[in-house]
């Protein structure tokens, strides 16, 4: 992984969890409306943006973190 993968993979975290985290605000103000059909379309995409939340910081700042080297006792 290069520097530069890592540094757009931050940046789409970012914004995807700007993204999740105003959806969420919708989804209980919704609540509050009693709207279960509209809830349950904002619920999948909370679940949907954490899944790509989840994969790019396991494929892209995981994998270009510094390895720990332990050493020998």
């Amino acid at each position: 992984m290069q520097k530069r993968d890592a540094a757009q993979a931050d940046q789409l975290i970012r914004a995807l969890c700007e993204v999740r985290d105003k959806t969420i605000r919708q989804l209980r103000w919704l609540g509050e409306q009693d709207s279960q059909l509209e809830a349950a379309a904002l619920r999948r995409d909370v679940n949907e943006a954490q899944a790509h939340i989840i994969r790019l910081q396991r494929r892209y700042l995981v994998a270009s973190a510094p390895q720990r080297v332990e050493q020998a006792r």
